[in-house]
């Protein structure tokens, strides 16, 4: 190819990521990289490539073309060819590869081989499950995958389940004067085998409530009040929220919740919290 064509096709392929055709971006890319895999742009040309096969969702792509672009690119310095290739690597749970991405980011990693799952902090991730859509928090087990630690309401998602986020924020929460950054999800990595139930309590106290949360808690079960939920605008959620100043106080009387656990486990747990004052549930089902 001679490097008037490859230009060409570097143009066209630019156009074409403008247009956001991935497709054809990443193939015009790939055409003149076969070519000229070394030249001084090229390794923009390799991560733009990896790139549009992540927002294709093709993973093995992503992983194959990622490879090339990390490894034309600096280590230790925030590269972010390095990011996405560990984020394609976590998808198709090549560990080694993800591992090596991580600290070729300059991110610090628990010692260990394979799976990583260590406590890098809270942070919200946006479920999307093909149209609904529902911000939760969870807890960051290296940097790109989380635990679910909400209940969902969007039907078929679930407490305790595992996803992968993107690594651009889309959003932000603050809560008790901290703030931390709501990422879109990319995979459902790992589904969750706890059920989603909704039962009917009624409590003397905001404490009562708070005991039955708690209760839940403890045997990594999860338990919300409904008055937990807040509806947004798509525009309000990719902003910021003060979970503060949208929290509702846990409040006495009647209620609905939340549950996340295998019935009769969450029977046991409800009659025994209802065996200490006035406290009372019932109409306990399948929320979907």
């Amino acid at each position: 190819m001679e490097e008037a064509e490859a230009g060409r096709l570097v143009e066209r392929a630019q156009e074409a990521w403008e247009r956001e055709e991935w497709r054809a971006a990443a193939e015009l890319y790939e055409r003149v990289l076969a070519h000229y895999p070394d030249e001084e742009p090229s390794a923009a040309w390799w991560y733009d490539a990896a790139l549009a096969h992540k927002f294709l969702r093709d993973w093995d792509k992503a992983l194959q073309l990622g490879r090339e672009a990390a490894a034309r690119a600096p280590r230790g310095e925030g590269d972010p060819a390095y990011w996405n290739l560990g984020i394609a690597a976590t998808i198709r749970r090549d560990w080694a590869t993800a591992r090596d991405a991580w600290q070729g980011f300059g991110v610090q990693l628990p010692e260990g081989d394979g799976q990583i799952d260590g406590d890098f902090g809270p942070a919200c991730v946006r479920l999307d499950t093909g149209g609904e859509q529902e911000v939760v928090w969870v807890r960051r087990l290296c940097p790109t995958r989380g635990r679910v630690l909400n209940v969902p309401v969007t039907k078929g998602r679930r407490f305790g389940e595992i996803v992968v986020h993107d690594g651009v924020p889309n959003g932000e929460r603050t809560f008790g004067g901290g703030t931390v950054p709501v990422f879109d999800e990319l995979v459902l990595l790992e589904t969750s085998e706890l059920p989603t139930l909704h039962v009917t309590v009624d409590a003397s106290s905001a404490e009562d409530v708070d005991a039955l949360v708690e209760a839940f808690a403890a045997q990594d079960f999860g338990a919300e009040p409904a008055s937990g939920f807040h509806n947004l605008c798509a525009c309000c959620s990719e902003g910021t929220v003060d979970y503060d100043e949208k929290a509702t106080p846990t409040h006495a009387g009647t209620q609905q919740i939340w549950l996340a656990a295998p019935e009769p486990a969450a029977r046991e747990l409800l009659d025994a919290w209802a065996g200490e004052g006035r406290r009372s549930w019932g109409g306990l089902k399948p929320a979907h």
